[in-house]
């Protein structure tokens, strides 16, 4: 495994972080047992993956206390989240507090090493920043969390507005955003901003449906280049990044999209998820390759450093 330091957290992680939302929330969207969701945990740690990061949405958050109870307290680093919606309004700063101390519990931990706002939109960033940080800002005094962190709504918010904003906000010392190869905006709008203050980024959406759904890459890339928005050619084939593939290139779709975001500068930890013990070693293995080659990236930067709002499928669970 490799390893960084998050941004100015001074937090040493893994590179590969495992993501314990998305469609399989480790395994409980995809039928294991909770006892085989804790397995998967620990493999990954025993695999040297040293970062997890959950959410009180995603419902594992009482599988992940009871994998890392296992390893000592200082050799995993946890980071979990709180929504700051409550049906159609926005929760208190009383109940955000309240969400952390439940989040707390769930873990088994007295303190969670990042604790972000979660999906804050736009329109409720003022919220987040005005009433909720000041509060959580007071528990980390207390010991219950060691940074704060705020994560985006990409689908939601595929302009990354609400990070625009929070990489100017000094309270922010981690950030989750959405970041692939055809999903390049936070390169020119965030990165630089991050790299320069010393804002830790976690990626996700770094392989979603768009590259593991198969024909839809085809299907959608179609539907762009009906709309002008990538090159006419790109819709003449059913693989339309076929030429990641190659010897000396990737491996698979897959393996492009991990090396792809790992070496993109800005990057701290790559997350991935899954319910799959095969797939838990080949991203993790994806995730420490080197870069792919210069001119392979060159050409996703000229094919589709324009995009935005693409391949950022909400998880299936959570759709109307």
């Amino acid at each position: 495994m490799d390893y960084t330091t998050l941004g100015r957290t001074g937090l040493r992680v893994s590179v590969a972080g495992l993501g314990c939302g998305g469609n399989s929330r480790i395994g409980q969207g995809t039928g294991l047992s909770a006892d085989e969701s804790v397995a998967l945990v620990r493999e990954a740690l025993d695999l040297g993956v040293s970062f997890i990061d959950t959410a009180e949405a995603y419902g594992t958050e009482d599988i992940v206390g009871r994998a890392v109870s296992a390893v000592p307290r200082e050799q995993v680093v946890i980071s979990t989240k709180c929504l700051i919606r409550a049906g159609a309004g926005l929760r208190s700063a009383a109940e955000v507090v309240q969400a952390l101390e439940a989040s707390l519990r769930r873990l088994r931990l007295d303190h969670v090493d990042v604790f972000h706002l979660h999906a804050v939109a736009p329109d409720a960033y003022a919220h987040a920043l005005g009433e909720l940080a000041p509060a959580l800002l007071r528990e980390k005094e207390k010991g219950k969390l060691r940074h704060l962190g705020i994560t985006e709504t990409g689908p939601r918010d595929p302009a990354q507005k609400t990070l625009q904003r929070a990489v100017h906000d000094p309270c922010w010392e981690v950030m989750m955003l959405a970041f692939h190869m055809m999903n390049q905006g936070a390169r020119l709008k965030l990165f630089p901003h991050t790299r320069r203050q010393g804002i830790g980024t976690l990626l996700m959406f770094v392989v979603r449906n768009i590259f593991s759904v198969p024909g839809l890459l085809a299907r959608t890339m179609k539907d762009l280049a009906a709309a002008g928005r990538v090159p006419s050619g790109l819709a003449d084939t059913d693989r339309p990044l076929g030429f990641l593939v190659h010897e000396g290139g990737a491996s698979s779709l897959t393996d492009a999209a991990y090396r792809f975001a790992r070496h993109e500068p800005g990057t701290d930890v790559v997350l991935f998820g899954t319910g799959n013990r095969a797939h838990l070693r080949a991203n993790i293995e994806s995730i420490l390759k080197p870069p792919l080659p210069a001119a392979d990236v060159q050409q996703l930067y000229d094919l589709f450093g324009a995009l935005e709002g693409v391949g950022l499928d909400l998880p299936d669970r959570v759709r109307p």
